[in-house]
């Protein structure tokens, strides 16, 4: 087949890597030059510890499984199976992380609760107090700003792969057959939409009451640490955020242990990734109201300093990139992703939330499936 593929997200790229993978030619086409989306600004963390049981962690753990072998042919992706952990200061805290760990899919996880002397054995840049750490072994990174042109330039060596960017796709205008603003029509047996939280214009147009919102975050990387942080590292109220550590544990923690004023107003978590450089990749908020902020507050900055340098017993790395994201979520948030067809031959693939750069495999890989490639 020939497949065109609209978008050059994470989420359109791997949909470009089933289709190729399966025998078929795919042009995909970016309206920037390169993508420029939430796809390159997030944390590049494959995350399974926080996803809710069912469908999202079977999506999750499948889509880890394709990143990893998919790491071992593309070196550029910076694959590692890092793991993460998320310590805890409070009985609180304790007592959802000791929840999380006694699930009956802890072990598909990789769960495990940790005594602050084996966090540190694990990961010895942990060196500030807390009392214990939820451990996952299946979490793991890749590099988000590089993974799509690592994944392009393996597509184009099998010579059945072609990118063009600086063109917006405008118009479907037949069975698999789209206009860019060129004026070109691009024609295929199959055309998959994977515009991202590009929501306006032609896929309004497609789907008027698309159930899909969008999310601004921010998010901020450090110069190098100057040692190696081993792990993904999170905070407890990542607990709150998750759908994975609902329970009566949590509903005692929300209703016993306030939140930071600036993190309850921001809907914030830590959440840190090291990049292959050292840097440390560090965030975030959650704004859900239009319109959206066009500024970044340093109030959440502020207040994620503090968190990371509590954890690390040591002053922060000088901050050196500040930077605001949007990434398209169903509104109904158990969803994985929002998959449509809109047209003869023409399919909308949106909607995956902060989930796109972990399930993005499993997702190409479940369209791939369903639409008989």
């Amino acid at each position: 087949m020939r497949v065109i593929v609209v978008g050059g997200g994470v989420v359109g790229t791997m949909h470009a890597w089933q289709a190729v993978e399966r025998g078929h030619e795919v042009v995909q086409i970016e309206r920037e030059a390169e993508a420029r989306g939430a796809s390159l600004r997030n944390f590049g963390q494959i995350w399974v510890s926080g996803r809710a049981g069912g469908e999202e962690l079977d999506t999750a753990l499948r889509a880890r499984a394709l990143w990893e072998g998919i790491g071992s042919r593309v070196p550029g992706l910076g694959f590692r199976a890092n793991g993460s952990l998320t310590p805890v200061r409070s009985a609180h805290e304790y007592a959802v992380a000791e929840a999380a760990a006694a699930r009956p899919d802890a072990a598909s996880r990789g769960y495990r609760l940790l005594t602050p002397a084996e966090a540190r054995a694990l990961n010895p840049a942990l060196r500030g107090a807390f009392d214990a750490a939820l451990h996952c072994e299946r979490d793991a990174a890749v590099e988000p700003r590089t993974a799509q042109l690592a994944l392009r330039e393996a597509l184009r060596a099998g010579g059945r792969y072609t990118f063009l960017p600086g063109r917006e796709v405008r118009e479907v205008v037949g069975a698999g057959a789209v206009r860019d603003d060129h004026g070109d029509v691009h024609r295929g047996d199959q055309v998959v939409l994977a515009t991202g939280a590009w929501l306006s214009g032609l896929v309004r147009e497609l789907v008027p009451d698309l159930p899909v919102r969008r999310v601004r975050l921010q998010m901020m990387q450090t110069d190098p640490l100057g040692e190696p942080l081993t792990t993904s590292v999170a905070d407890a109220d990542s607990f709150r955020y998750y759908p994975a550590y609902r329970g009566p544990a949590l509903d005692a923690l929300n209703a016993g242990q306030a939140q930071a004023p600036v993190a309850a107003e921001h809907a914030m978590q830590l959440l840190m990734v090291q990049r292959l450089d050292g840097g440390l990749t560090i965030g975030d908020t959650h704004e859900y109201e239009h319109p959206f902020a066009f500024d970044t507050l340093e109030d959440p900055y502020d207040h994620l300093v503090g968190v990371v340098e509590s954890l690390l017993g040591r002053p922060l790395p000088k901050v050196r990139r500040r930077w605001a994201g949007v990434y398209a979520q169903c509104t109904d948030t158990s969803r994985v992703v929002h998959r449509q067809q809109v047209g003869d031959g023409v399919w909308l693939v949106t909607g995956p939330g902060g989930r796109g750069m972990t399930c993005a495999p499993a997702v190409a890989e479940t369209t791939a499936d369903e639409l008989g490639w």
